[in-house]
């Protein structure tokens, strides 16, 4: 699935040569993906101008003044920039033309969403979203105070959406590593002390996936077809079996959640 750092790659792909351009067709060839896209969607967007394409969370926002699509690439969703008239495949579900370009959604599963909010209305999907993990107001004295009743273990708790946003499966993995903490601590056990050093890799583990165009696992690619190479300096995630880059003790593989979870039993006490 693209996580934080894959969907602001592709934000910061899109952004640049959009921003600004006026909108000419919009051409939905399936109705519904994880929700219905809407019916409207054409006359909603057509000759509209994108103002601005942020992120929330893993969620794409792309502004035409009169209101927001929403975006969301789903476990094996991307979204690319293509020249007009590009002959879409299988799994190409949407195209919002703009002009000699295209902005084509591809989703083999089909988990992703196109939403469309008015003005500035907001989504039940937005509104139960916790910080986001690059801010300023995501900081060790805050999680500290967050985590007191938290009685699940640390690694699928910084996985929960309504705490903090973005860090999902590898990234959490990564950053414990980076801080060396085992992700079977209980969260509430985790002592201000170490947040201190855990956010501050958490953030930098983000900031180098960024910088490195995200993880490319699977499916995901950038809007100009190239691939992440984040995956390439993993500490533990997917290394089960091989020996630590910092200690040379055997990595472990563990499920917490029903999701894989990746640590060394030496570095990670």
């Amino acid at each position: 699935m693209p996580e934080l750092p894959e969907v602001e790659v592709t934000r910061l792909g899109i952004a640049p040569g959009l921003t600004g351009l006026r909108t000419t067709a919009v051409v939905a060839r399936t109705p519904k993906l994880r929700y219905p896209i809407p019916e409207n969607l054409d006359a909603l967007l057509c000759d509209r101008v994108l103002q601005s394409v942020t992120r929330r969370a893993k969620y794409l926002l792309l502004d035409f003044g009169h209101g927001r699509l929403l975006l969301h690439l789903g476990m094996s969703g991307s979204l690319r920039l293509l020249p007009a008239g590009t002959t879409p495949e299988k799994h190409d579900h949407l195209d919002i033309v703009f002009g000699k370009t295209i902005l084509r959604l591809r989703d083999p599963r089909r988990f992703g969403a196109a939403l469309w909010l008015s003005g500035q209305e907001s989504h039940s999907l937005l509104d139960v979203l916790g910080p986001e993990p690059l801010s300023d107001s995501f900081n060790a004295r805050w999680l500290h105070a967050a985590l007191k009743k938290r009685g699940t273990a640390i690694k699928p708790t910084l996985m929960d959406g309504h705490l903090v946003v973005g860090i999902g499966n590898i990234y959490a993995s990564e950053s414990l590593f980076r801080a060396r903490i085992s992700p079977k601590t209980i969260a509430s056990k985790v002592s201000l002390h170490r947040l201190e050093r855990l956010v501050p890799e958490i953030k930098a583990t983000l900031e180098a996936a960024i910088a490195k165009g995200g993880s490319s696992l699977r499916d995901f690619i950038h809007s100009d077809g190239s691939s992440g190479y984040f995956q390439q300096e993993y500490f533990v995630y997917g290394r089960d079996g091989l020996p630590c880059r910092v200690c040379g003790t055997t990595i472990k593989r563990i499920v917490q959640g029903q999701r894989a979870s990746f640590y060394c039993p030496s570095c990670q006490k």
